[in-house]
């Protein structure tokens, strides 16, 4: 994979070196054959053109009065010969110039400078005279080149050959070098996603440059799954250890009710009415157990899919859980127990499942007190709270704004909950580790949660070891 993004890469690199290279050698050409016009092309069509500032005067030339201004303003001389070369007229001519001349210093004087390094001489022709034009200028110059055009574009296609060889290896090298330094990352990640996939969670060093937010997110998500996998083995493991229970908590009704039936069986005959009516209760208490164990389970599956319908009706909360609290005092089990009932606000109206609510809350109070030592005190509150606001706020009727709020708090001085077994607390198959009781299926906490989202509210729990244990549920 690694050696597939370097090819990759170095294939990139080459292929915008090759079009760079081509499109610089168009330009070359077109350079080349384009024809500029820069000031030794305007200085020799000025020498070619000079003719039409001369005139014939006794059958020799001479310079009209435009054509001396033209030369003064070139700082150039002119000088007129013969069919023979010999000078018939001049103007501003150097002392040392030559009077007569031989056709073939004639052609070396215009293809070379014959005078001095600063004068370059142009020729041209005016009434069957030829003249010389010579324009003192260092910035003037003529070259003249002989060149074989099969030689010239052999030599060129090596060279144009030759760069695009140079520039393909400097490609590769600085690809190569540069591929390596920006694959390498890559390669990393790549290796990185399969440890993922092979539920192999490690965190990688995070380079600097462009993969650096790349790399943190690689590893913020193998934290992540590294999370979400313990959790899940955690879970795992509280469902067989649920299951387990659930097992034994069926086994020992089964085998009470199995083992009175087979009692009552055989010894029919010899059973008192006393001993008969024992038995028989055994069994309806058994078997009751079992179908509240069977019922929790289908509550619980059925609130979680959403597949419960509630039965949903007007309620005053206050003196809905005012009436709880008095049917709890009631009850001989805890009738001598510390429950205490405080309610901030004179009514609550909302539209409620009673069944499912006094369950859930049910529940909340009878861990309160099932969980904890007989001098516990559980404190019920009710208040309207203004979540805009976020003070508390006294009302007769919370429907009168939609801001406000009904927040119904369970606490207790108990024991508390450790901080580790804070966050199972509302798991389905969790058992507390600070009770010594295993009876119940451990699935209240979390019908009692599933039942307050349901209807749309919100459940909070807090505690502390030794100091207690609090719940604030938000209708």
């Amino acid at each position: 994979m690694k050696w597939k993004l370097t090819r990759r890469f170095l294939g990139s690199v080459v292929t915008i070196v090759v079009i760079v290279g081509l499109v610089n050698t168009i330009l070359l050409f077109c350079l080349l054959f384009v024809r500029f016009d820069t000031e030794e092309e305007s200085v020799e069509n000025f020498s070619r053109s000079f003719s039409q500032y001369v005139e014939l005067q006794n059958d020799k030339p001479f310079v009209n009065e435009v054509g001396l201004e033209k030369l003064q303003e070139m700082k150039a001389w002119v000088q007129f010969l013969n069919n023979k070369g010999e000078q018939v007229a001049a103007f501003n001519i150097p002392k040392n110039l030559k009077t007569k001349y031989s056709p073939i210093e004639i052609v070396q004087m215009y293809k070379y400078k014959e005078i001095d390094s600063e004068t370059t001489v142009f020729v041209g022709e005016a009434h069957d005279f030829s003249y010389f034009v010579g324009v003192k200028d260092r910035g003037i110059g003529r070259y003249v080149l002989s060149y074989n055009y099969v030689q010239i574009f052999k030599y060129i296609n090596i060279l144009l050959l030759l760069f695009l060889i140079v520039d393909i290896i400097i490609a590769l090298v600085i690809g190569f070098l540069f591929g390596k330094r920006l694959t390498t990352p890559l390669n990393t990640l790549i290796e990185g996603i399969q440890q993922l996939r092979e539920r192999r969670f490690k965190k990688m060093l995070i380079p600097k440059g462009v993969y650096e937010d790349v790399f943190s997110n690689m590893n913020e998500l193998s934290v992540k799954l590294d999370q979400y996998e313990k959790e899940r083995d955690q879970l795992d493991q509280m469902r067989e250890e649920w299951i387990s229970n659930v097992s034994h908590d069926m086994k020992t009704p089964l085998a009470s009710i199995h083992g009175y039936a087979e009692l009552m069986k055989d010894s029919s005959t010899d059973l008192t009415p006393q001993e008969l009516y024992e038995y028989t209760s055994i069994i309806n208490r058994q078997s009751k157990y079992m179908k509240d164990l069977l019922d929790d389970l289908n509550l619980t599956m059925r609130l979680r899919n959403q597949q419960l319908p509630l039965q949903f009706e007007d309620v005053n909360i206050v003196g809905f859980i005012r009436e709880m609290t008095i049917e709890l005092l009631n009850d001989s089990s805890f009738g001598d127990r510390q429950v205490e009932f405080e309610a901030n606000v004179d009514k609550a109206m909302h539209k409620v499942d009673k069944k499912l609510l006094k369950r859930a809350i049910f529940n909340f109070i009878y861990n309160a007190l099932v969980h904890n030592d007989e001098n516990v005190v559980v404190n019920i509150r009710i208040d309207n709270i203004n979540l805009q606001g976020g003070q508390e706020q006294k009302s007769s009727n919370i429907s009168t704004a939609s801001v406000f709020h009904t927040q119904i708090t369970i606490a207790d001085n108990g024991r508390g909950i450790p901080s580790k077994d804070l966050e199972q607390v509302f798991e389905r198959y969790y058992r507390g580790t600070n009770t010594t009781s295993t009876h119940g299926t451990g699935l209240g906490m979390a019908i009692a949660r599933d039942i307050i989202l349901a209807h749309n509210g919100k459940i909070d729990l807090t505690s502390v070891e030794n100091k207690g244990t609090t719940i604030t549920i938000l209708l």
